[in-house]
């Protein structure tokens, strides 16, 4: 069963996207999480980009960075996964 105080944030979030701004509004505050959680990157990685430790690497905003893109080195891929100084998950 859902609480009053889940009810009321999915009716308040369903009401901010009846309106074209509050979409964009919506869509800004999702982009500006993911970024901030590290899911998603401020820029593109660029041809020249070289990073010795992730942190750098998030610093430019630039992070996660996917194998075969600019900047991404094995070393910086701790799995092996192709995705390189991806958010930590730590258990």
């Amino acid at each position: 069963m859902l609480g009053a105080g889940v009810i009321g944030a999915l009716v308040g979030v369903g009401s901010i996207s009846a309106t074209p701004e509050g979409r964009d509004q919506i869509i800004t505050s999702a982009g500006d999480v993911a970024v901030a959680t590290g899911f998603a990157r401020e820029r593109a990685p660029q041809e020249g980009d070289h990073w010795r430790r992730c942190d750098d690497a998030r610093d430019a905003g630039t992070a996660p960075i996917y194998r075969g893109e600019p900047g991404y080195r094995d070393w910086l891929d701790a799995d092996d996964d192709g995705i390189a100084c991806e958010p930590y998950r730590g258990q």
